[in-house]
């Protein structure tokens, strides 16, 4: 019996509108700027083209060569083990929080160096940053409780031009603070991002991974290769994402003056409505929910903001409409 070919959508409509992963991949470009890339390449079992998601060394070699076409990126590697995010939906991340600053600017999106991002568990792929630098100018602290991802991204950056005069790095000392000895009192900065580990424990980590082998490959699997890698401390911390994002809130609040902008993905559905509330009961003014959709998953990213709106008022004139 043959198997018909799959037909896929020719536009990922559930991406955000200047997501550029929207299309399907052009994999002729992506081996022409990166032609490593090429021995990945497959003809899956409906006859289309494509690589083993399951294969950790084909989705790097995949993000390589996306960073190199979309992003001008000439060098970019993590370390064996460490993460290595889908780009799609990282990039939907930053589409989604440029929107939410232009929300509360009059829908005009501030673009440029003098706008500062801090990206909380910056991590060894320095994802995000090499995203919205490229798509909007921004500037950006990266922070991160491991030394060797810190030197990871450091690489990146010291080998991308674009990105030297808008990047530093910061080590944050002790795991259990989010805030404290990276973000200084006297720096305003405009927006935080995270992406917080998502289990409670290693064994539930290797549990969700075998859940999703099993579905990228039909079968059922028993060892627990992360196709997108992942260290402990990316995947995984004592009370899970809830308690993580519980504490970043907790602890947003002695900073509420020095940035506008809070937010941190969440992609457990079940915590948003005590999350929400955790923010409310902290004194935030402005609280958000922004709902995400990629392919089959979805996330949701849960922004909130301090500032009464006579600061507001302030921090837009002086930071976002000065120039």
């Amino acid at each position: 019996m043959s198997i018909q070919k799959k037909e896929k959508p020719a536009v990922k409509a559930e991406l955000h509108p200047r997501n550029k992963h929207r299309d399907r991949y052009d994999f002729k470009k992506l081996i022409e700027l990166c032609p490593d890339f090429a021995k990945y390449l497959k003809v899956n079992e409906f006859g289309v083209e494509s690589i083993d998601f399951a294969n950790p060394k084909a989705v790097k070699w995949l993000n390589k060569a996306l960073l190199m076409q979309y992003y001008s990126i000439e060098y970019w590697d993590v370390p064996a083990g460490y993460l290595c995010p889908p780009i799609p939906g990282r990039a939907d991340y930053i589409h989604h929080i440029a929107e939410l600053i232009g929300s509360t600017n009059a829908g005009k999106i501030p673009l440029g160096g003098d706008i500062k991002c801090m990206d909380i568990g910056v991590g060894a792929s320095c994802i995000y940053p090499i995203i919205a630098i490229k798509e909007y100018g921004w500037s950006f602290v990266g922070t991160d409780i491991d030394k060797n991802a810190l030197e990871s991204a450091r690489k990146i950056i010291e080998h991308n031009d674009f990105l030297k005069k808008k990047m530093e790095l910061r080590y944050q000392e002790n795991p259990n603070d989010v805030f404290h000895g990276v973000m200084l009192r006297t720096e305003p900065i405009d927006v935080v991002i995270c992406n917080p580990p998502f289990h409670s424990s290693q064994q539930e980590a290797e549990k969700g991974t075998l859940k999703k082998i099993s579905s990228l490959t039909h079968k059922k699997a028993t060892t627990p290769v992360l196709n997108f890698g992942g260290q402990s401390n990316e995947l995984w911390c004592e009370g899970g994402e809830e308690r993580f994002i519980r504490n970043m809130i907790r602890q947003s609040r002695q900073f509420s003056t020095n940035c506008y902008w809070f937010s941190t993905l969440v992609s457990k559905k079940d915590h948003l409505d005590a999350l929400v509330e955790a923010v409310k009961m902290e004194g935030a003014h402005d609280v958000r929910i922004i709902q995400m959709g990629q392919g089959t998953k979805q996330s949701r990213i849960l922004a909130w903001s301090f500032l009464n709106p006579t600061q507001q008022k302030k921090w837009k004139e002086t930071k976002w409409n000065a120039h």
